[in-house]
């Protein structure tokens, strides 16, 4: 049985991806069906949904090792079938795409207190088996293997909503999820304290911006590579040094910088002069490479320094939760660049492909 605390409606506007492609594929449906929550889900009502890598990634059909290109939106020629999602697994269309909710809890399924009708929440997106979480094979994303936020109301698991108490607004709280979960899993991954300098890739974007800030907040110092036009926006986020997105000589521009870490979202031409400025024992950790997945890579650098590197994808249970503690404590705010309406998701997509912002872009229904 559901219990919910308003006559639900049967039909909702929501934007729908119906296959792997161009931003065409998104389509805007008035009357799509509203989902019902199932037995240990709630059901929220969309206050806001923020924009991400993964979502184009998905859409374009990016993840399929079929592509080597960089990130650019457009659908490829070539995607295998067998593997065009983040999991490597096949996708199944129609989609409604869009991992980091903020909004309200309106209905509940079998088994969820009806007490948490009325709750104002974010989503983690990391949807995991309950009697086997730590299982990195048996997880799913929410906007990926389910259908998540680009619409009026979406459902996930109970233990998928996080209740948070804050002034900020729903636009702002939707920038956190997955970027800022994303963030902390490189640097828990990579092991940060306060003894480190990290250098950030991509430190204007979403995941770059949040790992520039979550860097700060562990104690570490950072070293930020972004367009010099956002210089001052990323200054803003904490970061002590600024340099160019790509440093004719980044050895150079460094000076005296000791790097223990890097924390890498882009990937591309400038990745073996990332590697080649860690200090001996460094740690390289990666959950992007928006300029291309492919780059070439000297084993002596990495086994002569003694490096250690991390892939960063499915994040440990308690991070959603520190974050929320973060969040609400001021520890961390949110870079919010733009919001659009849900039914100009394309254009929002379109402006987040562009890379012309700082922060997150948003939509609301």
């Amino acid at each position: 049985m559901m219990t919910q605390d308003l006559h639900l409606p049967e039909t909702m506007a929501a934007m729908v991806t119906m296959g792997h492609g161009g931003l065409e594929q998104m389509v805007w449906h008035e009357r799509w069906p509203c989902p019902r929550p199932s037995a240990g889900q709630v059901m929220i009502r969309v206050g806001a949904c923020g924009l991400n890598n993964t979502d184009v990634n998905t859409r374009s059909g990016w993840y399929s090792k079929a592509v080597s290109d960089a990130t650019t939106g457009d659908g490829y020629d070539q995607v295998g079938e067998d593997d065009p999602s983040w999991g490597g697994a096949p996708i199944t269309f129609p989609r409604i795409q869009g991992a980091d909710v903020c909004g309200q809890i309106v209905a509940v399924g079998d088994g969820v207190d009806p007490l948490r009708i009325g709750e104002r929440v974010i989503t983690d997106g990391w949807l995991r088996d309950p009697d086997d979480p730590m299982n990195k094979n048996k997880t799913g994303y929410f906007g990926s293997e389910c259908d998540g936020g680009f619409a009026e109301y979406t459902v996930t698991a109970s233990q998928n909503a996080l209740a948070i108490v804050s002034d900020l607004s729903d636009a702002e709280l939707a920038t956190f999820s997955c970027s800022y979960s994303t963030a902390e899993g490189m640097l828990t991954r990579a092991k940060v304290t306060a003894s480190d300098t990290v250098l950030v890739t991509g430190a204007s974007g979403g995941v770059g911006g949040a790992v520039v800030q979550l860097a700060k907040y562990h104690g570490a110092r950072v070293i930020a590579l972004a367009s010099e036009s956002k210089h001052d926006d990323v200054a803003a986020l904490g970061a002590d040094k600024l340099l160019p997105r790509m440093p004719d000589n980044l050895r150079a521009a460094l000076g005296d910088e000791k790097i223990t870490v890097v924390a890498d979202i882009v990937g591309g031409v400038i990745w073996p002069s990332l590697i080649d400025v860690l200090e001996r024992g460094g740690r390289y950790t990666c959950s992007g490479a928006i300029a291309g997945p492919m780059v070439s890579f000297d084993l002596r650098t990495f086994y002569l320094r003694d490096l250690t590197f991390t892939g960063s994808t499915v994040i440990d249970p308690q991070i959603m939760k520190n974050l929320v503690r973060y969040i609400e404590t001021g520890a961390i705010k949110p870079a919010l660049a733009a919001t659009y309406p849900l039914s100009e998701l394309r254009e929002a997509q379109a402006a987040f492909i562009a890379k012309t912002h700082t922060g997150n872009i948003v939509v609301c229904p």
